[in-house]
């Protein structure tokens, strides 16, 4: 053993799944297909199984649900489970009646019984949900006090104090549920009309390639856009923009604040005018002024760049031998809202050599709560050079399945655009 000032602390490896088994609580390991994995001794006890009668089973073959009931137990553990899945936290169920046969093993028999589920993700080196933990608590007996405080029978103090906390309880669980089916079908909505607001003009070219990678958790998506515009022959304008929100209000800024920027760009020409423009128009667009974004304008028969940035991680440049990566940070100015309208934003001018690629992103790709930004950044220059010899498409690809993951299981939505000059 070796101390510290907490007190003892084992020094030997901790064996978890033993931990597990001995755990005082049921609890049930799963994948995220529903199939059993490991049952500890509490949970075989409860439910009257012995595990090799559980182990590599689907939980459904061993504990049959009404399939047409979404009310089931069964039902509602799957539909917990795709929750854990999309936001890889735990996630609490409402408690809700099993009853188990009585005595064990014994058919046409039950006892009716009443459980309290969490179910909790496991997860692996990639930060993605490898397995779930269910955990169960019998909570009948409040549910039968609860049920005799209803009937005017006369309970104990503790058992009235633990039926009306149970009876809370349940009214905070069907609140929670309701709010969460109205929040997951605005993120449907919203989700539905940002790819419907994001243009297609990138698809009709060969050279270039757009991705939109929504946020893990549907709390933060929607904020994230990119846009194309043919200015003239050899004259291509590219833009991306984050809109600080989610949901249907940040959608519904992106869509205002692109067709704007859009219809600057065609009376401009010009990136930094374009955004100063933007800026006056984000003062009347309430919630956009921490919005930030970066214009290009690609001139394909003299080679150059130009661009301007509002508050936005900088493009990059792979040179056309795949061998360095330029980071277009020279016209750095703060995001919509956060410059005086009278002063002029900047913009910078870059040649380029036929091959090389440009790259612009949403700080999506790049930040992470746990990371210094400039660790992101980084990190994708080393990707962006180690798959440079892909085309547009594959790069990026490959440049998302380079992210790593968020400790938290949160994240942001992410636009990306690669175009091969």
């Amino acid at each position: 053993m070796r101390t510290s000032g907490s007190g003892e602390v084992p020094s030997f490896a901790v064996d978890y799944a033993a931990v597990f088994r001995a755990f005082a609580g049921p609890a049930l390991l799963l994948t995220p297909g529903l199939v059993m994995v490991d049952a500890n001794q509490s949970f075989l006890d409860t439910c009257g199984h012995l595990r090799e009668e559980l182990v590599g089973y689907s939980v459904f073959d061993v504990f049959p649900q009404d399939p047409q009931d979404p009310m089931a137990p069964g039902n509602r553990l799957r539909a917990s489970v795709e929750r854990v899945l999309a936001t890889r936290e735990p996630d609490t169920m409402a408690v809700h009646r099993y009853d188990l046969p009585v005595p064990c093993r014994r058919p046409g028999r039950s006892e009716e019984r009443y459980w309290s589920s969490v179910t909790a993700p496991v997860l692996g080196p990639d930060g993605q949900v490898v397995l779930i933990i269910s955990q169960v608590k019998d909570v009948t007996g409040l549910v039968r006090a609860r049920a005799a405080l209803h009937n005017g029978e006369t309970l104990s103090g503790e058992e009235t104090m633990t039926a009306a906390l149970l009876a809370r309880s349940r009214e905070l669980q069907e609140l929670n549920e309701s709010l969460r089916r109205a929040h997951e079908q605005e993120s449907e909505i919203a989700m539905s009309l940002q790819r419907a607001m994001l243009p297609d003009t990138a698809r009709e070219r060969s050279n270039v390639a757009v991705r939109y990678r929504p946020a893990t958790s549907a709390l933060h998506v929607c904020g994230d856009w990119y846009d194309f515009l043919e200015l003239g022959p050899g004259w291509l304008a590219v833009a991306v923009g984050d809109v600080v929100g989610h949901g249907l209000t940040a959608a519904g800024i992106m869509g205002q604040l692109r067709s704007a920027l859009s219809t600057a760009m065609h009376a401009t020409g010009q990136p930094a005018r374009a955004l100063k423009a933007l800026a006056h128009y984000a003062v009347t667009v309430e919630g956009a002024l921490a919005t930030t974004a970066v214009q290009t304008v690609i001139d394909e028969t003299t080679h150059t760049i130009t661009y301007s940035r509002a508050g936005h991680p900088p493009p990059l440049l792979l040179d056309a031998d795949r061998q360095a990566v330029k980071v277009l940070d020279q016209a750095a100015d703060p995001p919509l809202g956060a410059l005086e309208p009278e002063v002029a934003r900047t913009q910078s001018t870059l040649s380029y050599q036929p091959g090389a690629t440009l790259v612009l992103y949403t700080d999506g790709l790049i930040e992470r709560r746990d990371q210094d930004i400039d660790t992101g950044l980084g990190r994708l220059i080393q990707n962006l050079t180690r798959h440079g010899r892909l085309g547009p498409e594959p790069l990026a690809d490959a440049l998302l399945a380079d992210l790593p993951p968020h400790k938290d299981g949160l994240d942001d939505d992410i636009a990306l655009v690669v175009v091969q000059l």
